[in-house]
């Protein structure tokens, strides 16, 4: 058994939104931080083969339901925000009100601090124009959404970050963690976290494994930030045994379509703008993929004569607001049922996304298979955590998409950077 002898105030298990926001926050403040990464801390190439290794393994940061829809979590420095699209949705405030949470003073830090804006009209690609010119045509509210990049250093000739940006023009987590080590902070990446260390109701450390050893380390606080997934398996096999349970998993599919004289550049950037159809409980947008995502997504449909049409390939997302239910096994497998009534709001959504596509004249229109995003739900605040995000152990937090109480549909990275940021005001004002 090896011992990190360093004394630390907090150690962050998990550096996506959520452990970077915590460990980042803390750091500044002079506070002793280790951060436990169980990815890489590769620079990033913005590669396919890259992208393979941190969000494509099978087991890892591929998962796969009992009905084989696909669920992808990014296993890496700065987690699934090395690989999100970039945009920033509307915080539930009232339903977190609810539950004893406010985060407004926490969303406009954001706001001040982050590029969070629309984006500039050159930098809206010909997809994303099309297809939003398309849906106003016909009466949709398809207005532009914000996105978190630093538009001014932002290049045409740049390919978009799907497997990791080099160019930096998108945010990701990563960032806060760069500003966490600046301020003292401390990271050990490939370190698989198993379970918290108490003594008695109060948690003092982690156990963890790396290259083959198990090692511990100790603090005052622990956080866990594994996301929806990894932290109620590592919560369960600390003891609560309840995580993990009753979640949500936000399916959607893709609407594609070609057309003939446009060319969609490497530089188009996903979901640009689009609408949020709440009495509907889903939402679209334009979705660009690089080159081999594209040829995976219409191979998966059969449609192999589309595998080498990105450049003239139309996509429009539909992604539901589902229900509660399912479960996690103690490894992590994901057992959930995508049923009748999600499957309808996709329907429906598939119908409206096919007139805004033969609208803007795409051709061949197909679906794609279903996928499943960002988990979350597995660890509710009001049910295993309160609202300071604490467990029935004294000292041990969550602060990921795991603590949302209830399904609501929309990209979680804003409402989890915003919590981050609560959690740390009071973690440093209750350090013992």
């Amino acid at each position: 058994m090896n011992v990190i002898k360093d004394d630390f105030d907090a150690i962050i298990v998990g550096s996506g939104p959520g452990g970077a926001t915590v460990a980042r926050e803390l750091a500044i403040k002079n506070t002793k931080v280790l951060i436990l990464e169980w990815g890489d801390y590769e620079p990033l190439r913005g590669s396919f083969a890259q992208g393979c290794k941190t969000i494509f393994t099978p087991g890892k940061g591929l998962l796969y339901t009992p009905q084989m829809l696909a669920l992808v979590r990014g296993i890496t420095t700065g987690g699934s925000s090395v690989h999100y699209y970039a945009t920033s949705f509307p915080v539930p405030f009232d339903m977190l009100k609810s539950y004893g949470i406010d985060i407004r003073d926490e969303v406009k830090e954001i706001r001040n601090e982050l590029p969070v804006a629309p984006l500039k009209d050159e930098m809206v690609g010909p997809m994303s124009r099309r297809l939003m010119e398309s849906a106003q045509s016909l009466g949709y509210r398809w207005e532009k959404l914000d996105k978190f990049m630093y538009q001014d250093k932002w290049k045409p000739e740049y390919a978009f970050g799907h497997y990791g940006d080099p160019h930096r023009v998108k945010w990701d987590a990563r960032m806060y963690v760069e500003e966490a080590l600046t301020h003292g902070a401390k990271i050990v990446n490939y370190a698989k976290v198993k379970r918290v260390l108490f003594e008695g109701k109060k948690a003092v450390g982690v156990e963890f494994r790396k290259g083959g050893h198990t090692h511990q380390a100790f603090a005052s606080r622990v956080v866990i930030s594994a996301g929806g997934i990894g932290t109620p398996v590592i919560l369960r096999e600390s003891g609560i045994k309840r995580a993990g349970y009753d979640y949500f998993f936000d399916p959607l599919i893709g609407v594609r379509g070609t057309v003939k004289y446009i060319d969609v550049p490497a530089s188009e950037i996903p979901m640009s703008a689009g609408v949020h159809l709440e009495d509907e409980s889903y939402m679209m947008t334009d979705m660009a993929h690089p080159f081999a995502t594209n040829a995976i997504f219409a191979a998966g449909a059969l449609r192999f004569q589309h595998m080498f049409a990105r450049s003239r390939t139309l996509q429009i997302m539909v992604k539901a607001r589902d229900e509660l239910g399912g479960k996690l096994t103690d490894g992590g497998a994901v057992i959930k049922i995508l049923d009748k009534k999600e499957k309808k709001k996709l329907q429906n959504g598939y119908q409206r996304a096919r007139q805004i596509m033969k609208k803007a004249g795409a051709k061949n229109i197909y679906r794609t298979q279903y996928i499943a995003a960002h988990p979350g739900g597995t660890v509710k605040v009001g049910d295993l955590v309160d609202s300071n995000l604490m467990t029935e152990y004294d000292n041990l937090f969550v602060c990921d998409c795991s603590v949302i109480p209830e399904a609501w549909g929309m990209p979680p990275t804003t409402t989890i950077i915003a919590l981050g940021k609560r959690l740390a005001k009071y973690i440093q004002l209750n350090v013992n």
